[in-house]
């Protein structure tokens, strides 16, 4: 019988989470190339001269509100020799200077002051063909879309809202829909892995509702529940969407399902009781958009989670937490409640920082081997079900495409 040959995204090679080459090229092509990155939020920056430092890929840069109250995104590093500029990871500043030579730059960039420019007594400083116009901090190019703050290194990136398709935006405009955002808190962490298992790991509806005992037991997600896998035609970005079912198991496959425990209670049980905010009938809905971020959506928790790569076997996630300007003190409790379903020590994503350090243990060792994506097919398309991989062979295929394996 004749094999049937399978497509090259339904197989991952391993070594793609350890090779420094493989890595370098990321930092290149994904990260510093056409893409669209995540870097704030408008309302952690609201007055002019206020700051956030953060790091698109590995490389850091400045998110500051100009005196005009245009936002920028510059380098991180002194025109002159490469000096770190802000160290501080929050801030409002009048201008940044180099802490070196101390080379003076205004918010947008500009360079305006260069200590001992002509020298002492005649001697020395800098010739006459010196221009501080052409010695300026780098600025990214800049877009926002309702609060929301991304950059790209690439000068001729298409337009945010085509790269983010109206598939994205539709979601995405469910939490950003004009209301005044307001920022309440952040969680850090460092995880031993490779930054695309954090991607596979958010697309992958399939794990959810099995590695969590929490979300399974207690109905916040399981997969005998009404979901959705939807992938923009790019495969860059997806929507990962499911509705609370409360009680017993709703079907006979789903007794396969080890961790589920019917007889688990929860102390507090206001953590399990949403309030209807969004349009649609979601109650989760996490949605990765290429290359960084992940919006998530878990009952009245919101919350941005930022990848930053850290070397081929390590990343950070920084979590942003927010509600909206005119929450009553009711709803910004039950947020802050439910916000401790996530994060480092999260009831739910503590679970997820676990298994991808074991996935990262168990693959480094085989650079050779790899991993199959044949749950529910070998399709990339959208369904509306959740027993299936097609958004991670999604990710593959497009992955594939952009590094050219």
């Amino acid at each position: 019988m004749e094999a049937i040959e399978k497509p090259p995204w339904t197989r991952i090679p391993y070594d793609i989470y350890t090779d420094p080459e493989i890595y370098r090229r990321e930092q290149e092509r994904i990260f510093s190339g056409p893409t669209w990155n995540y870097v704030a939020l408008a309302a952690e920056i609201p007055a002019p001269g206020d700051f956030k430092l953060t790091e698109i890929g590995e490389k850091p840069v400045v998110v500051v509100r100009d005196r005009s109250g245009a936002i920028r995104v510059l380098e991180n590093r002194c025109a002159h020799r490469g000096v770190q500029l802000c160290r501080q990871p929050y801030g409002n500043a009048k201008t940044f200077q180099c802490p070196y030579h101390l080379w003076t730059y205004q918010l947008d960039g500009k360079l305006i002051g260069v200590t001992l420019r002509k020298g002492i007594d005649g001697k020395g400083g800098y010739g006459p063909d010196f221009d501080p116009a052409e010695h300026g901090l780098r600025a990214l190019r800049v877009a926002e879309r309702r609060g929301v703050v991304f950059a790209s290194f690439c000068d001729d990136v298409e337009p945010l809202d085509d790269y983010l398709t109206p598939m994205t935006i539709e979601y995405f405009d469910r939490v950003f829909d004009g209301r005044e955002l307001r920022v309440l808190g952040y969680h850090r962490q460092r995880i031993e892995g490779n930054w695309k298992l954090m991607v596979e790991n958010i697309r992958d509806s399939y794990h959810a509702g099995l590695l969590h005992v929490f979300l399974v037991s207690f109905g916040l997600f399981r997969l005998d529940q009404p979901g959705k896998g939807y992938v923009d035609a790019s495969g860059r970005h997806c929507v990962q969407a499911g509705e609370r079912r409360t009680g017993e198991l709703a079907s006979e496959a789903m007794s396969e399902v080890s961790t589920f425990r019917a007889n688990l209670k929860l102390e507090g049980g206001e953590m399990l009781r949403p309030v209807p905010e969004f349009p649609g009938r979601e109650t989760v809905c996490i949605q990765p958009i290429w290359p960084n971020l992940i919006l998530q959506r878990q009952s009245n928790t919101v919350a941005m989670r930022q990848i930053v790569t850290r070397g081929p076997s390590a990343f950070e996630l920084h979590w942003t937490f927010f509600g909206y300007a005119g929450d009553d003190d009711e709803l910004t409790t039950r947020r802050l409640r439910q916000a401790n379903l996530m994060g480092p020590a999260g009831y739910v994503s503590i679970d997820d920082t676990e298994v991808i350090e074991m996935t990262q243990r168990g693959v480094a060792p085989y650079p050779e081997a790899e991993g199959f994506l044949e749950l529910g097919g070998t399709g990339v398309e959208s369904a509306d079900y959740t027993v299936t991989e097609n958004t991670v062979r999604a990710f593959h295929k497009m992955y594939r495409e952009i590094m050219e394996l």
